[in-house]
């Protein structure tokens, strides 16, 4: 069956970001620069150590991303799309939320919901919205 990642596109700050990401979820990084890549030698010098490829996996986490390296810039569609991340227990998603929070924005402090999940979401340093779920066994 096909199944959905996250590819996420920085402007420069790809490297911070995974590592950032690495720090909250754990799991492995891996990156390559421009410069490590087959296509190094046809880019500018500017651009050498900017990240062609990082993937951060975990064992239910899969997350890949880029610096952006058209001309275009990176263009922005607001908050059309978030992250939702469920949690497999309260102590992975107390863990993870406030470290996403750091030097972000809590947009809605972890709680227990009407539909009987702990949630809560942040918007981290790099502007990405994250939705934290666990959903609470019933008694």
């Amino acid at each position: 069956m096909a199944s959905i990642i996250a590819y996420l596109t920085f402007d420069g700050t790809c490297r911070e970001a995974m590592n950032f990401y690495k720090d909250a979820f754990g799991g492995e990084l891996n990156i390559m620069t421009v410069g490590q890549s087959p296509a190094g030698a046809q880019m500018p010098k500017e651009a050498q150590n900017l990240v062609m490829h990082a993937n951060l996996k975990n064992e239910s986490l899969s997350l890949m991303a880029s610096d952006n390296l058209g001309d275009q810039g990176l263009v922005s569609i607001g908050t059309a799309i978030n992250l939702m991340v469920n949690c497999s227990s309260e102590a992975e998603i107390r863990s993870i939320f406030p470290k996403l929070a750091i030097g972000g924005r809590v947009n809605s402090e972890l709680k227990v919901e009407f539909w009987g999940s702990l949630y809560g979401d942040v918007t981290d340093k790099f502007g990405l919205r994250w939705m934290l779920n666990f959903d609470i066994p019933k008694a």
